[in-house]
């Protein structure tokens, strides 16, 4: 039982990590990406990501190459779907909507996580996850729109606001279907991913032009999305989704707002009530749909998201 806790102490732990480079991605592409398109900007990132994870993966894990690429067919839809389609549809579609917009559309990605899960995995949502989910989207919503819900009202519908849901979409498949592919080691998985993307979006870049940053801060952020917000963000990713429900790896990505406004605060920028209450009830949810319950000592632990009988 310890052990079991344990383990799935550090798949949180992981995942977490995870949720925090991410957020890096949102603070240091702002510096980047008004100088390089989305689809350059995704083809760098997960084009250096991919030499460091295939070098990592080598060392680390010594994988049987031919063996991976035979399921080079789902890996390359993985990479296509969680690496350059999630990238591509949220760069371009917040260059026509609000970030207010956009990060509320984002908060609804643990459900649509979990939506998929029960219907592909056949898994049943528990009720702390559910509420977890409920009361941090809420906290989410705190945090972007710092309580003025009828700005966002406003705003209506936009081409936009529909690219971000299709990108939210592809992340959810993304972590569902990433299940299925357990028979390869995690760092290789995320490795060959990630060449798939790049090459995906190479050829794309073929047809709509290949932008390089224009300065070294440029490349420095191009840098960081590629070797921490990639590279190492996903492999934790993966590694803590082997242990963890999809479902409940969605609910920790709504930490990732709080983590930006840590690192805005970290950078000398501002912070308002609203985010400090929206940030408060963010962790709320996240506890009480990540902390098991107590159950009888002579029943095992549950998953948060368990198989359907």
């Amino acid at each position: 039982m310890n052990r079991r806790v344990s383990g799935r102490g550090n798949a949180l732990a992981l995942v977490v990590a995870a949720t925090a480079l991410w957020a890096g991605i949102y603070v240091v592409g702002d510096l980047v990406v008004d100088s390089v398109d989305p689809i350059s900007l995704t083809l760098w990132r997960w084009g250096l990501a991919a030499i460091a994870l295939l070098i990592v993966a080598q060392i680390v894990e010594r994988p049987d190459w031919r063996a991976a690429l035979r399921h080079w067919p789902r890996l390359l839809l993985l990479g296509c779907l969680g690496m350059a389609g999630f990238s591509v549809l949220l760069l371009e579609g917040l260059r026509h909507t609000t970030p207010v917009s956009g990060s509320l559309i984002g908060a609804s990605g643990p459900i649509l996580i979990a939506v998929l899960a029960a219907l592909v995995l056949r898994s049943r949502i528990r009720w702390r996850l559910a509420l977890g989910l409920a009361i941090s989207i809420v906290g989410a919503a705190l945090v972007v729109t710092k309580g003025d819900f009828a700005a966002v009202l406003a705003t209506g519908v936009n081409i936009g606001d529909l690219l971000i849901v299709l990108a939210y979409l592809c992340w959810a498949t993304y972590v569902v279907l990433g299940r299925i592919v357990t028979d390869v080691p995690v760092i290789t998985s995320t490795a060959l991913q990630a060449v798939g993307a790049a090459i995906a979006l190479g050829i794309v870049s073929c047809f709509t032009g290949l932008q390089l940053p224009q300065d070294p801060l440029g490349w420095v952020g191009v840098a960081y999305l590629a070797l921490l917000g990639s590279a190492l963000g996903f492999a934790l990713w993966a590694f803590g989704l082997r242990t963890l429900a999809p479902a409940t790896g969605g609910l920790l990505m709504n930490l990732m707002p709080l983590w930006t406004v840590l690192m805005t605060l970290a950078i000398g920028g501002g912070i308002d009530g609203w985010e400090v209450a929206g940030g408060l009830v963010i962790i709320g949810g996240v506890l009480l749909g990540t902390v098991p319950g107590r159950r009888p000592a002579t029943r095992t632990m549950p998953s948060l998201v368990e198989p359907s009988d």
